[in-house]
């Protein structure tokens, strides 16, 4: 046990001092691991820690942290570890620490020292131990038929304070509520501890209980996730709207009179009213999720704004949010709001409470985003930066643009005056797209406000596959690559969504003039590499992600094939038309049969895709957004059967009759 106190002031030691040597898993002879821990260093032993019985964890062992540590190993084959009934430090093969302090300077991390006989853990606080845990949770191999851990020193604290994860629960897909239990213990495996659901309307509200429906938390139920939260050292950061995005609640008569523009989407400032119906909505999740920090007030994108009745001025927006913000007077939480009203009028920041936190958000790559953080650090606001998913209106999200936009904010936020930490989004803007699919680029964000170096994007996803699916099987972070390359085959100019594009018409001659200058079939060739290997893949770990990449890819391959047949059916049936010129040619008959043919395959292609995303749908969410969402397959469905049935009549009714064929373009607007 003396070796163990000398590793326990050795290692506070190193952290305290701030000793920041290279990680490098070459040299280690261990994987990267998601964060990267501030160092890593080789521990000298004789053998690794074998991990041939399950480990004995000491009796106060942090359980949020035991319990995601003994998930991952029991998941991936390693023996089950267990708890201590009471402290024998002679007997665990773990054992936890708190770190002694080092004259005046706190211990502000954590650090964990493998032996070939156990662990040891010292960490500052309850949530430095939970994140050591986290570490420990990756650390073991596989080596031939056994599983070690290797012999290693780690020193370790996060860069930021805050990493918070804002999550679009309000526009289409809404997490049952085993869905957002399971959300949350995956965001605090990867040391997030801040969980924000983005809410418009789907908190109940029982002076108006239409409003949250058919989606929505009772108070109940958000005090529920708010204290299951906190198990992991995530904390339930409200974000409820106030100010503009609110049609969903004044699109409803007795709430409409509250609107700026008649059922409009923003709340009319000029209208007393407008904060007796915001007061309790504002106290009942307050009162859910207490204590907590901050409450995100919303207030972004107040586009409507002086259009009602309502001056827009830089005073009305500052009272709006000194109104609300009086909400939280007493209660310990910080007022937060969105930044770009700020942004697009400066003088709004002479106007606020100064304790209002302000977050900054943007999305696109950028060459620099300093000039919006100095904008409100210059004012003497604390912020916080937040980048994005790039999953909106995707097929599976645009992960090179958001890794370019997470490196480069969040690595320019740190160390800005009042930066508080990263509030990376998610959002569903489309109401159809899968949060399974977010979970590299949120896993990034993770990792770069944790790390004091950037991500290494050459080896990314080498790293997250490992960590997040438990495997070492190459194909996953090859696909991951794929998905990543593919998204800018898709760039139109101006840019298309491509899930816009897939649900277009295929033969819409707009679209087409824009699809002949894609490479159509470079896309369906990467898409089909990562469908044939994932197509069986089941990891240790989060099979339903790698099932979502899947869908992603097979998506791709459909937007793709979807085009090819907008071109390819016109070009059969312009073949027939061009040799009509007497009854019965058997070129004319291939020609209509070939392009009613393909138009079968366009709906016998979408009506094989609902199923799988209607699974990946309810693995997550609710079934409310899932039959709004369906519209769009049957929509599909139906159209290409009708165009099927539509050049069937030209082949019966024109050619066999009258050896004609009718432009393409009349028939399928004659609804013959």
């Amino acid at each position: 046990m003396r070796s163990f106190l000398v590793a326990v002031i050795a290692l506070a030691a190193s952290l305290a001092a701030g000793n920041a040597v290279p990680a490098s898993g070459e040299m280690l002879a261990i994987p990267a691991l998601v964060p990267q821990p501030l160092t890593v260093r080789p521990a000298d032993c004789n053998a690794p820690l074998a991990l041939d019985r399950p480990l004995r964890f000491g009796a106060g062992v942090d359980r949020g942290g035991f319990e995601l540590l003994r998930e991952r190993w029991t998941a991936m084959g390693i023996p089950a570890p267990t708890i201590a009934g009471r402290r024998d430090a002679q007997r665990d093969d773990v054992m936890l620490q708190p770190a002694p302090r080092l004259g005046a300077q706190p211990f502000d991390g954590y650090g964990l020292r493998v032996f070939p006989y156990g662990v040891l853990l010292v960490y500052g606080t309850a949530e430095l131990e939970f994140d050591a845990l986290t570490t420990l949770a990756q650390l073991p191999q596989r080596r031939k038929a056994r599983w070690i851990i290797p012999c290693v020193s780690i020193a370790d604290r996060p860069e930021m304070r805050w990493r918070i994860v804002s999550d679009d629960v309000s526009r289409g897909p809404f997490p049952t509520l085993a869905y957002a239990k399971e959300r949350i213990r995956t965001l605090a495996s990867f040391k997030i501890n801040g969980w924000s659901p983005y809410m418009e309307q789907v908190v109940d509200d029982p002076r108006h209980p239409f409003v949250a429906w058919p989606n929505g938390w009772t108070e109940a139920q958000l005090r529920e996730l708010a204290e299951y939260a906190r198990r992991y050292y995530v904390t339930l950061i409200p974000e409820q709207q106030t100010f503009a995005h609110m049609h969903e609640s004044l699109k409803w008569e007795q709430l409409a009179p509250l609107a700026e523009l008649p059922h409009g989407y923003l709340l009319a400032e000029s209208d007393p009213r407008t904060y007796a119906y915001l007061e309790p909505q504002i106290r009942s999740v307050l009162a859910a999720t207490k204590p907590v920090p901050f409450v995100h007030l919303g207030a972004d994108e107040p586009i409507d704004l002086g259009r009602g009745r309502t001056a827009r001025t830089a005073q009305a927006f500052a009272d709006h949010v000194k109104h609300v913000a009086a909400f939280l007077k007493g209660s310990g939480a910080r007022p937060m709001i969105w930044d770009d009203a700020i942004q697009q009028d400066k003088s709004i920041l002479e106007l606020l409470p100064k304790d209002t936190v302000v977050v900054t958000f943007h999305y696109a790559t950028e060459p620099t985003y300093k000039r919006y953080i100095d904008a409100v650090a210059g004012a003497g606001f604390a912020q916080m930066v937040a980048p994005g998913a790039a999953n909106w209106n995707e097929l599976y999200p645009d992960l090179a643009t958001s890794y370019a936009n997470v490196g480069r904010f969040v690595g320019e936020a740190k160390g800005a005056p009042g930066m508080l930490g990263m509030f990376m989004t998610v959002w569903h803007d489309d109401g159809e797209t899968l949060f399974e699919a977010t979970w590299a680029p949120v896993a990034y964000a993770a990792a770069t406000a944790w790390q004091q170096r950037p991500v290494d994007d050459a080896t990314w996803h080498r790293t997250f596959a490992r960590f997040f699916f438990g495997s070492d099987d190459p194909r996953f972070a090859a696909d991951l690559d794929e998905l990543r390359a593919l998204r800018p085959m898709i760039r139109t100019t101006p840019s298309d969504p491509p899930n816009y594009l897939f649900w277009r018409d295929p033969f819409d001659a707009r679209i087409q003039a824009r699809a002949q200058l894609l490479d159509l079939a470079g896309v369906r060739r990467r898409a089909e590499t990562v469908m044939a290997d994932l197509w069986h893949a089941r990891p240790p770990l989060h099979p339903q992600a790698v099932a979502v990449m899947r869908l992603g890819a097979l998506r791709y391959d459909q937007l793709a094939r979807r085009l090819q047949i907008g071109k390819e059916a016109r070009d059969y049936y312009d073949d027939a038309r061009a040799h009509a010129v007497k009854p019965d040619v058997a070129q004319v008959y291939r020609s209509l049969g070939v392009a009613k043919y393909l138009c079968w395959e366009l709906r016998d292609a979408v009506e094989n895709l609902e199923p799988l995303y209607v699974a990946a749908w309810r693995y997550e969410s609710t079934e409310s957004g899932l039959f709004h969402m369906r519209s769009h397959y049957r929509g599909a469905s139906v159209d290409a059967q009708r165009c099927a049935d539509r050049i069937d009549g030209v082949m019966r009714e024109d050619y066999l009759r009258h050896a004609t064929v009718p432009p393409w373009d009349e028939v399928m607007a004659s609804g013959r």
